[in-house]
């Protein structure tokens, strides 16, 4: 076994000795599907700490010819599966993790030498007889060996991306790398098999790509992988029986991917954390992309801050992904810095409606770590009000609410321009930020006959009486009340009998005021 040729089993084997291993070995079922096929060049792109150096040590360990793992894999998913032992450990494989070659380098070419050099000498201290000894380049060496023992080669490359996440790297020489990677991969009779992980996806120059052999699958784009981006809800749900934990409070914290068919995902770092520590906490957030985060939402990109604002009170942003060259570095507009921010994991992305939000509490509390300074002294000031909003609230102090929400309106009035009722609701929303510690929150509730505005339905853990907010532009908080009545918008929250709060909220244009209702429901 080699350092980079066939490394072996021993990585992934620490990985299933783990107190916490989920089983993701499913994905070498889609793996092979492809292998030896003319779709054989497979991208997988996620965010840090997702477990993509775990995946790539999976494949490492499979396909791997000079190890047996067949007893580590035996208790998992893929020995199931038809063709597990036609692939099992049948392959050479060279392992390259790029981020160890660039931390050395000083250059392109000095980075692509030496891990050319390295891989050369390990071919052919495993293939005296076949290798003359003068072969400079890896793609040349590589043919040679096909040629004479025709045994393809499966190429496990993490951290692809390392480059484009560096600032130091011009585009001329990300452009030699990119075709580095075209020179040993594209089209060669010796690729059985490429898989390749990083957090971005592949880049682009304008709407072409130097690597478009590739099959990408990314966290706009997850395909087939989904299930493997990170914990499903039934491996979450599994894990939380185990250790005795909440599940829904788990779900609170960690959850909000949401892909196609409804699947939803979970941090996985940070549920495993959670599982061991018996604790909810922010554990994955504070990484390196940590600091990506408080750098790009402090950009003064036409309507950004405004769209962070919307995020942060609950709302969703439409933005369009199509434009972004996936680096760190090119990013000039709010539809870049938001996608990027997707790729990063600090926003889910919804393909369907083409719009970006907050997924879940730990995101939403490092949002609210990241701003600070003058430009947002004001949604800094609103959430800290919330609480008091939320007490004025429940003791039915209907004008401190009005007033408070006028003040929230002031003091964002960039967003809160009061056109309709959206923009009503999402002040609403951001002036009970706070609401999050005891309530779900639902916007458009389906109860009686349509749809209430807002309704915050306590949490388990809550004594907290369940809310109804029907929201009025020019018309009269009184006639919000009376149409949470008539339409029976109560209806399906029998169950908080004698513990229900009504709130009918009206915002006249004219004089710039709100004015608030506040009743006490008993059900019938």
């Amino acid at each position: 076994m080699g350092v980079y040729l066939n490394p072996g089993n021993d990585a992934f084997s620490r990985s299933c000795n783990s107190e916490i291993y989920v089983d993701k070995t499913g994905l070498l079922a889609l793996t092979n599907k492809v292998i030896e096929t003319k779709q054989n060049c497979v991208c997988i792109s996620r965010p840090r700490r997702f477990g993509k150096s775990t995946a790539a040590e999976m494949l490492v360990a499979y396909y791997g010819r000079e190890s047996d793992s067949s007893e580590i894999f035996e208790p998992y998913k893929i020995a199931q599966c038809e063709d597990y032992e036609k692939y099992l450990n049948r392959y050479n494989v060279i392992a390259l993790n790029m981020q160890n070659f660039l931390s050395i380098s000083k250059s392109v070419e000095e980075f692509t030498a030496y891990l050319q050099s390295e891989i050369i000498e390990e071919l052919k201290e495993n293939y005296p007889d076949k290798l003359s000894g003068e072969e400079k380049f890896l793609s040349v060496a590589l043919e040679k060996l096909y040629s004479r023992t025709k045994e393809g080669f499966v190429f496990i490359i993490d951290e692809w991306d390392c480059i484009f996440r560096e600032n130091g790297y011009m585009p001329e020489e990300q452009k030699k790398y990119l075709d580095f990677l075209r020179n040993l991969l594209k089209d060669r009779v010796y690729v059985s098999l490429v898989y390749m992980t990083g957090i971005l996806p592949i880049k682009k120059y304008g709407t072409h790509s130097a690597l478009n052999m590739f099959d990408e699958y990314s966290m706009t784009s997850p395909g087939e992988y989904a299930e493997y981006v990170g914990f499903t809800e039934k491996e979450v749900k599994a894990l939380c029986s185990r250790y005795h934990m909440d599940f829904e409070k788990e779900k609170e914290w960690y959850d909000g991917y949401v892909f196609e068919d409804n699947l939803h995902i979970y941090n996985p770092k940070s549920v495993v954390d959670s599982m061991r520590r018996k604790k909810l906490s922010s554990y994955w957030t504070q990484t390196e992309t940590y600091e990506a985060l408080k750098i790009y939402i402090d950009m003064n990109f036409d309507g950004l801050k405004d769209s962070v604002i919307r995020m942060i009170a609950g709302e969703g942003v439409a933005i369009n992904t199509d434009r972004f060259q996936n680096d760190m570095s090119t990013v000039g507009s709010k539809d870049d810095v938001l996608t990027l921010l997707v790729h990063l994991g600090y926003l889910a992305f919804d393909s369907r409606t083409s719009v970006v939000f907050i997924p879940n509490t730990e995101i939403s509390g490092e949002f609210c770590n990241a701003i600070e300074g003058e430009q947002w002294k004001e949604i800094i000031n609103s959430i800290e009000k919330s609480e008091q909003l939320l007490h004025a609230t429940w003791e039915q102090d209907s004008q401190a609410v009005a007033e408070m929400i006028d003040e929230v309106h002031r003091e964002n009035t960039s967003i809160l321009t009061y056109n309709n009722e959206n923009d009503l609701s999402c002040v609403i929303s951001l002036a009970y930020y706070n609401a999050v510690k005891e309530y779900t929150r639902v916007r458009e509730f389906p109860a009686g006959k349509g749809f209430a505005d807002i309704v915050f339905i306590p949490k388990k853990h809550s004594q907290r009486p369940a809310m109804v907010v029907e929201l009025k532009y020019d018309q009269s908080a009184r006639g919000a009340i009376a149409q949470i009545k008539e339409r029976k918008y109560t209806d399906s929250l029998k169950e908080y009998q004698g513990n229900l709060l009504l709130v009918g909220i009206n915002y006249d244009k004219k004089t710039k005021k709100h004015e608030c209702v506040i009743e006490c429901h008993n059900l019938i």
